[in-house]
C-alpha cells in the first residue's frame, strides 16, 4: 500500500532555472518541481506545500522555525507517513540539524536538494526528490531522526555536511559515512544513530556568534560580543580543541559575563577534547568553563547552542 507523504518546498537550486540570456541561475516564477510530481506519484500519495521559495543563503533560524510550524500544522490536518523537504544545498545541513533538534516525530523527515538547476543538462533534482520520497516511504527510515538524501546516499542530519562547491556527490558524513543507500530496486540501511536530542522552542530570541580560529587571532573580535548583544559564542578551535593564547583573556571575560562558549574542532574528522594544558590549550579552556561539543561542525554547534538558549525560559 502506498504511503501518504507530505512534500514541503522551500526553494534552492532544485527549484531554480538557468536564465536563457544571462546564464545565471535564478528563482523561477513557478517552482518547476510542481510540474514533475507525476513522476513521483508512483512511489507514494503526494501532498505538496510550498513553505517559501528562497535561495538557501537567505535561510535563517526564524525561517527554520517557520518550517517547524508548517510541519506541525500539516501533521495536525492529516497524519502523514513521512515528510520530504526540498531545500537549497548551501544551508541544507543547518536546516536539517535545526529540525533534528526542534522536532520529535518518529515518522521519517527527509531533506533533499540538487546541485544542478532544473533546466541544466544532467539535472539531479527530480531524481533526488524521487529517492527522498522512496526513503520516506520505508518503515525502516522511521525513528532514525532527520535524514538527508542526495546522490543515492542516506545521511543523518547530525553528521552530514556539504564538502564540494559543485559536485553532485557533495554531501558526505566525514568519519561516519552514510547510514544507508538507495538503489534502483530498494532502500538499504546499514546502521543508525544511537540517540537524539529534543529542544522544543517557541521563538528565536537569542543570538549566537561563530568564529573560526586562525594563527595570531586577535581577541578584539570576542571583546565585541557583549556590545553587539550576542548571547553565546561557538569557536572552531585548532586540532583537538586549542586556541591562540591571545584569545584567553577575552574568553575569560565572556565567561565572567555568563556568556556560554562552545568549542569544536575546525578539523572535519576527530573530536575536540581537553588534551593540551598550555595557555590556550583545551585542558585550560575546559577548566575555565568552555564547553566541548563532540562530533559537530561549527555551524551545527551554533544551531544547537542557539536552540538551547532559546529553550531556556
Amino acid at each position: 500500500m502506498k504511503k501518504n507523504i507530505l512534500v514541503i518546498h522551500t526553494g534552492g537550486t532544485i527549484s531554480m532555472q538557468v536564465h536563457a540570456e544571462t546564464g545565471g541561475v535564478v528563482l523561477s516564477d513557478a517552482n518547476p518541481l510542481l510540474m514533475e510530481i507525476d513522476k513521483i506519484q508512483q512511489f507514494a500519495h503526494i501532498t505538496e506545500v510550498e513553505a517559501f521559495n528562497l535561495p538557501s543563503p537567505h535561510m535563517t533560524p526564524q525561517k527554520m522555525l517557520q518550517l517547524v510550524s508548517t510541519i506541525t500544522e500539516q501533521m495536525a490536518n492529516q497524519p502523514f507517513d513521512g515528510i520530504v523537504i526540498t531545500h537549497g544545498t548551501d544551508t541544507l545541513e543547518e536546516t536539517a540539524y535545526f529540525l533534528e533538534l526542534a522536532t520529535n516525530y518518529t515518522i521519517p523527515i527527509v531533506l533533499t536538494g540538487a546541485m544542478r538547476s532544473s533546466n541544466e543538462v544532467g539535472s539531479d533534482g527530480v531524481y533526488n526528490l524521487m529517492a527522498a520520497v522512496r526513503v520516506a516511504s520505508t518503515d525502516e527510515a522511521g525513528g532514525k531522526g532527520v535524514l538527508v538524501v542526495l546522490n543515492d546516499e542516506i545521511h543523518t542530519a547530525t553528521s552530514v555536511t556539504k564538502t564540494h562547491s559543485s559536485s553532485v556527490s557533495t554531501f558526505q558524513s566525514p568519519q561516519y559515512g552514510p547510514i544507508g543507500i538507495v538503489t534502483k530496486s530498494a532502500v538499504y540501511f546499514h546502521h543508525a544513530p544511537l540517540s537524539r536530542t529534543y529542544l522544543p522552542i517557541q521563538s528565536i530570541d537569542k543570538k549566537v556568534a561563530l568564529f573560526k580560529t586562525y594563527a595570531g587571532m586577535e581577541g578584539e573580535l570576542l571583546d565585541m560580543i557583549p556590545t553587539l548583544g550576542y548571547d553565546g559564542v561557538v569557536l572552531e578551535g585548532f586540532g583537538q580543541g586549542n586556541v591562540p593564547p591571545t584569545l584567553v583573556a577575552s574568553i575569560q571575560n565572556l565567561l565572567d559575563k555568563k556568556i556560554p562558549i562552545v568549542l569544536v574542532s575546525r578539523c572535519f574528522n576527530g573530536v575536540a577534547e581537553a588534551s593540551y594544558a598550555y595557555e590556550g590549550g583545551g585542558k585550560m579552556l575546559q577548566e575555565m568553563g568552555v564547553r566541548f561539543e563532540h562530533g559537530l561542525s561549527g555551524q551545527k554547534a551554533r544551531i544547537k547552542l542557539l536552540l538551547e538558549l532559546c529553550a531556556q525560559k
